[in-house]
């Protein structure tokens, strides 16, 4: 791999400013009332309860960072690493949502299995020393279909979701209950012996509540009271429901919570954000949207400082994978790529370490922010302070809002400069420790690197999917447009509809079709041939309406619409009612009135072809007629057939589809999602290109890929790719400030490689003012004050020493760095 090091490397310690004496004074009786409050609990015996500080185990308030990881969004051969990494970077707790739909796909009938483990997925939590948070839901919304309730939900006579209605509130808590017990029977709740310190019931109902007017705030204290009685001997908690009933504990969800959070319902409750958005969720047809590290760590920041806040989720630390068809409405297959462990596990940098600087910050000053007095300052419009005092310690906040301007403020005895939109941490309220401004943290580049191209046509194979005109097994037969989900049970995203048109010409008509439909994308075929496609988005919800010029022939011509779902609803009252699929269908002759073909009478299809047989299996493929490619590339409805190599090495592997047009995708009969890269964002790029194929998934040997096209694409483009950190680079200057978690008392640049590789050329140092952005190319760095000698010097350090890291050589080479300009 390359090694990309843009270093200020000058090493000058800071002096620690003087204490402010004054500040720790003034907590001083409070620490004292508080240190008589706290009991120790009996030996043997845990217990997670709260006050209104913080959570409480076995007698000791908790300073906690959590992270979500979703369990189905991964493999359990994932698990482990990504755990690990997240306990390294600093976290505390994972807190997942529990799926109904997945662990209840058919009422009655339970799947604890694979990625749907859940027991599992907790022990390995337990195991590595990391507490859970459970969010049972279990309703849970996540972007995933139905908002995690199962469909057969729909079919429970008078029915009304996540309302005071007897049939739903029967079927939730027989759910409820269930995990819960099954929590139980395996001792993971945190008195037993577990990792479980908190579980949540509901999520964000206060956003439908309104709608369900007098049935909404009865459901709300029916869900508490439920829950509380169940007895886990944990807290719960509702995420955006400022009103939840006591005990419950109100959260908040958001991205500036330290801004918007009301606080605790009850001075008794403690301040815990549940969400955390470290991006915003990608949708098909629009540009991946991140956050920076630094607005990340001043949100988490101002939210310790402003609310008293002690427990702050990342959603996500890790997203994952929307593995088949599990994705809600235009939700793309990539779930939180920019989280500060990415889509395949890799460390996102510098999220996940600029993040972990600011966790040892703050836990090193845990006791006096969880026992302290505390006061604010105001220093000027866009500037403030917050200070936690104890008798024997003193932790401050200093915040600039200003996004454009340095501040430079004076606090106790000394002036601090503090950077624009930024937070400084200052220990004992004297000595800097943090800054959420300034990224002291490395920088990388993930690349995809091709490692099996599949341009052989030879090796392709293709199978038609066929058009029905008016088959003659069809399930569903009457004179009406049947409503979509319904009809399929959101088993599949095709529901094929089917009718005969009886045309008697009338000179040389111009004839037009127009079909309105409630549906993501629509496709028009008129005796087998295709006449159009049209396609909503996800900011413009309703109806989509074709309007195609085609052609009859006299007498009898089929009709065939093809009606195809990207992800059912995920949110939203009254979701039970939602409808879709085909409306409205007529053909209009030149300037006469459109003639509706809705009278006449329609057929259904469920499913397309291919799917029913399972063509994308090793089994299912081998009793397809699958022929040569030929011409048969950006035609619609093609499935394609190939194999490749599994990929040597342990780096996590991708498929690049960019050539593709819209469809899914099954590698040894998984399916590892929908792909869309023909519907382009604003940029005029795909959503998403590469699509994750777990390592787990492949075989020794060759793999069988199998792609639904719907649209029309060229397979021949596709490659198969491996996906790593291959350039990396830092920055440090003598305003930096040193590493809590490095044993230097000097700023310096730390560089590490990803697991299994290592450093292998340095393109680009400089001793000096290079340029902070170097990701693109390292010589474009150089700053107008730069050390001739610097790269000589950083390579000669690391390629005397073959087999160290950069990182064990750092302090070498900043000391040598400084000797050489200094010379």
């Amino acid at each position: 791999m390359t090694g990309v090091v843009v270093a200020t490397v000058i090493m000058v310690v800071v002096a620690a400013s003087a204490a402010l004496a004054t500040a720790a004074a003034a907590g001083r009786g409070a620490r004292a009332a508080a240190e008589d409050e706290r009991g120790n609990t009996p030996a043997g015996r845990r217990e997670a309860t709260y006050d209104g500080r913080a959570l409480i185990l076995d007698g000791a308030r908790r300073m906690l960072f959590s992270g979500d990881m979703h369990y189905p969004r991964s493999t359990p051969e994932m698990w482990p690493d990504l755990i690990a990494k997240a306990k390294k970077g600093g976290l505390d707790v994972i807190q997942t949502y529990v799926f109904w739909n997945a662990q209840e796909p058919v009422q009655g009938q339970f799947n604890f299995e694979g990625r749907y483990d859940l027991v599992k997925f907790i022990r390995e939590i337990h195991a590595q020393g990391l507490y859970v948070s459970l969010r049972i839901g279990p309703f849970v919304e996540s972007e995933w279909k139905y908002g995690g309730l199962p469909f057969w939900l729909r079919g429970i006579p008078n029915i009304t979701f996540r309302s005071d209605n007897e049939p739903f509130k029967r079927h939730m808590q027989k759910f409820v209950t269930k995990i819960v017990n099954l929590m139980k029977d395996e001792r993971l709740f945190y008195p037993q012996g577990g990792p479980i310190i908190i579980s949540q019931i509901e999520n964000e109902y206060k956003l439908v509540e309104a709608a369900f007017h007098s049935k909404g705030p009865p459901y709300v204290h029916w869900a508490a009271a439920m829950a509380v009685n169940l007895q886990t001997g944990v807290p719960w908690m509702m995420c955006k429901q400022d009103d939840a009933p006591d005990p419950i504990i109100n959260t908040c969800n958001g991205l500036i919570c330290g801004e918007t959070f009301p606080g605790p319902n009850s001075p008794n409750k403690p301040a815990l954000w549940t969400e955390n958005w470290t991006s915003r969720y990608p949708l098909y047809g629009q540009d991946q949207r991140y956050r920076s590290a630094a607005d990340l760590a001043f949100a988490v920041a101002l939210f310790i400082a402003r609310k008293k806040g002690s427990l702050v989720n990342y959603y996500m630390y890790h997203g994952g994978t929307n593995f088949g068809r599990v994705a809600s409405s235009y939700v793309t297959t990539s779930y939180y790529d920019g989280a500060p462990l990415d889509e395949y596990g890799l460390i996102w940098q510098p999220t996940w370490a600029h993040l972990r600087e600011l966790h040892a910050a703050v836990k090193q000053s845990a006791e006096t922010l969880l026992w302290g007095a505390y006061s604010n300052h105001s220093f000027g419009q866009q500037q403030e302070g917050h200070v936690f005092a104890t008798d024997s310690g003193c932790v401050a906040f200093l915040v600039n809002f200003d996004k454009h301007k340095v501040s430079t403020i004076q606090f106790g005895e000394e002036v601090f400069q503090l950077a624009p939109k930024s937070i400084s941490i200052l220990s004992q309220c004297r000595e800097l420790i943090f800054e959420t401004g300034k990224i002291n943290a490395q920088h990388g580049l993930r690349t995809a690197q091709v490692v099996q191209p599949l341009n052989h046509a030879d090796r392709w194979k293709i199978f038609k999917e066929p058009i029905p005109a008016v088959p003659s097994k069809i399930s569903h037969v009457g004179n009406q447009l049947c409503e979509h989900l319904s009809t399929t049970k959101d088993e599949t995203d095709y529901l094929w509809y089917l009718a005969t048109y009886n045309y008697r010409r009338n000179g040389n008509d111009d004839l037009v079709l127009n079909v309105e439909s409630h549906a993501h994308i629509l496709h028009a075929f008129i005796n087998n041939d295709h006449v159009g496609s049209v396609h909503g988005s996800h900011d413009k919800p309703g109806n989509i309406v074709l309007n195609a010029a085609i052609s009859l022939r006299e007498g009898q011509n089929s009709i065939s619409l093809l009606c195809v779902m990207v992800g059912s609803p995920g949110s939203g009252a009254y979701m039970e009612r939602r409808t879709f699929g085909v409306r409205k269908v007529s053909i209009k002759r030149r300037q006469q009135r459109p003639h509706s073909i809705n009278i006449e009478l329609w057929k259904h299809q469920v499913g397309l072809y291919g799917e029913t047989n399972k063509i994308y299996t090793s089994e299912g493929s081998s009793h397809a007629e699958w022929t040569a490619v030929d011409k048969s590339v950006h035609l619609p409805l093609i499935w394609y057939k190939t194999t490749f190599d599994t990929p040597w090495g342990n780096d996590p592997v991708t498929l690049n589809l960019t050539s593709m047009g819209k469809g899914e995708v099954w590698i040894n009969g998984q399916s590892i999602g929908r792909y869309w890269v023909s519907f382009k964002t604003p940029s005029g790029k795909p959503s998403q290109s590469m699509y994750h194929i777990p390592r787990n998934f492949l075989k020794t040997g060759e793999n069988l890929l199998v792609l639904m096209e719907e649209i029309g694409g060229d397979p021949l483009q596709i490659t198969v790719n491996k996906m790593s950190v291959t350039r990396i680079y830092g920055t440090v200057s003598e305003f930096s400030t040193p590493s809590l978690l490095s044993s230097e008392n000097h700023p310096a640049v730390h560089l590490r490689c990803q697991k299994g590789k290592h450093i292998t050329d340095i393109e680009f140092a400089s001793y000096g003012n290079p340029i902070q952005d170097c990701r693109d190319s390292g010589r474009s760095c150089q700053g107008s004050c730069h050390a001739e000698m610097s790269e000589f010097v950083v390579k000669n350090v690391k390629f005397s020493h073959p087999n160290a890291t950069f990182a064990s050589t750092r302090y070498s080479i900043a000391k040598m760095l400084q000797q050489s300009t200094n010379s």
